[in-house]
């Protein structure tokens, strides 16, 4: 899950992704996180002061569900407020020490939450997994220039390191007030958001979520929103961009399966 942008919702969707995905009970879905510098997952996930422990076969993860498990360089600092200050070379480490020593048994889904941009946490986590076939990338923005200029370069980004995408989310999509019903743009177009960019550049528009108020408390609360609120417009819109990420996913299983 990626974009050139802060605080488009990344870590957000990307908690939602897992949740959704591991509501079927026979897939096995696993949440990495190598934001090193702004770990947000485990506080989303409600795992805020869980510890990782070491077993024979490495690194266990941290278990939401029995079939969702997280990792995450929050679970190895001694507090929540700790600052993470190290150069590329040791965020490199850690993240190749997150694929090749922590235990995650057979998984049917990894999802991979990035921190913001296109530099060593990207580089990296592309170039550790080259080898798995990588089906692709979710990238999230949000419907300003501002956002959309950002998303641009990891477009690119994708495209110069042959990481295929998946489709693009246009998160905090227009505001609809729960009392008078009447929609307001937070965030204006006034490029014509990510679907004009996606004509542009030639990439899939996998959905808009709008903004609700209830994603946020949700998150800090450590609960899944699409639980806690089936009925938001939101949920719909999340419900149907995970449906079609699981689809694409399945295709490319199918198509690595013909040419094997």
């Amino acid at each position: 899950v990626l974009s050139g942008k802060g605080g488009v919702g990344k870590s957000t969707f990307s908690a939602l992704l897992a949740h959704g995905l591991a509501a079927d009970e026979t897939k096995q879905v696993a949440l990495l996180d190598i934001d090193i510098c702004g770990p947000s997952i485990p506080k989303m996930m409600g795992l805020e002061g869980e510890q990782v422990h070491q077993s024979g076969s490495g690194w266990s993860p941290v278990y939401v569900e029995e079939n969702l498990g997280v990792m995450s360089v929050g679970f190895l600092l001694s507090s929540p407020d700790d600052a993470v200050i190290w150069r590329g070379p040791k965020k490199n480490g850690l993240i190749k020490q997150f694929l090749r020593d922590v235990d995650w048994g057979e998984v049917d889904y990894l999802i991979v939450d990035t921190p913001p941009g296109t530099s060593d946490e990207h580089l990296s986590i592309v170039q550790y997994l080259s080898a798995a076939h990588i089906d692709g990338a979710v990238i999230v923005t949000t419907p300003q220039e501002v956002s959309l200029q950002d998303v641009r370069k990891e477009i690119n980004f994708c495209r110069k390191v042959k990481l295929p995408i998946i489709g693009v989310v246009e998160n905090m999509s227009g505001f609809v007030c729960p009392k008078c019903k009447n929609e307001s743009q937070i965030f204006p177009p006034t490029t014509g958001g990510a679907e004009k960019m996606c004509q542009n550049m030639n990439v899939s528009l996998l959905g808009k979520v709008p903004l609700d108020p209830q994603i946020g408390k949700s998150c800090d609360r450590g609960q899944s929103f699409l639980a806690e609120a089936p009925e938001s417009p939101a949920t719909l819109s999340y419900r149907n961009i995970i449906q079609r990420v699981q689809e694409y996913c399945e295709q490319h299983q199918l198509q690595e399966e013909k040419i094997m």
